[in-house]
């Protein structure tokens, strides 16, 4: 069975955008690749509850990344079902500790103590993941012939899904609200840089980004090619 993919989009409050989180279905259940803002849980809910998503039938709910527009809703469908989360060390004290700037080097301190009521991100959204996502990582045992990237530069421990069909789920690494282009967030601009030099050299189809639209992925590293020449 080729993987069914559907997007959910999020709002962002104070008209801020959206944010999409990721259901995909294979004969053996389903993965759900980010979880949205706390605010936007009864949105989440009723999408997944839409596309049949029930406890048992969702086996991993994988985060790109621990900021709290993607982490919002993690601990609580851990619990409603059954579900194991996943997620890179290099996030996981976002995740942890509710402090989404914990291993960044630009974070200041207003942002630290705005982020939390900003994002409705408190102490029952905090959790520890179950399952440490590496370079490679695969996810055949979860139903889904995927493997996990490494791409550090959005924040230290971010990751992407690459499915075997050159489906590529990047989290913040690329972004496409106006038109794909790197996220204009980036905490480490050389670890950014290796990471879009690494997806450059991969045999990919389709960008899925944490912001925005679908995208090819051919399009997308042409328009870098003059900018990458000497």
């Amino acid at each position: 069975m080729v993987p069914v993919i559907q997007t959910i989009r999020l709002d962002l409050i104070l008209k801020l955008g959206t944010v999409n989180c990721y259901l995909i279905q294979s004969d053996r259940g389903c993965i759900l690749i980010d979880t949205g803002p706390a605010q936007q849980r009864v949105a989440l809910e009723r999408a997944l509850d839409n596309a049949g998503c029930a406890p048992g039938s969702l086996k991993l709910i994988l985060l790109t990344h621990g900021d709290f527009d993607h982490t919002g809703n993690a601990a609580f469908l851990r619990q409603k079902f059954g579900a194991k989360i996943a997620m890179h060390p290099g996030d996981a004290g976002m995740l942890e500790r509710g402090d989404m700037f914990s291993n960044r080097k630009n974070g200041n301190a207003f942002l630290r103590w705005i982020a939390p009521p900003m994002f409705g991100f408190g102490k029952a959204q905090r959790c520890t993941p179950d399952v440490p996502l590496e370079d490679g990582f695969s996810l055949a045992d979860y139903g889904l012939v995927a493997r996990v990237i490494h791409l550090p530069g959005h924040s230290a421990g971010s990751v992407a899904v690459l499915t075997a069909q050159g489906d590529l789920f990047c989290g913040d690494l690329i972004d496409n609200t106006k038109e794909p282009a790197l996220n204009s967030i980036i905490d480490d601009a050389q670890c950014a840089a290796a990471s879009i030099e690494k997806l450059s050299g991969l045999s990919l189809q389709t960008i899925y980004p944490g912001h925005g639209e679908a995208f090819a992925a051919a399009a997308f590293f042409a328009t870098l090619k003059p900018a990458a020449a000497p």
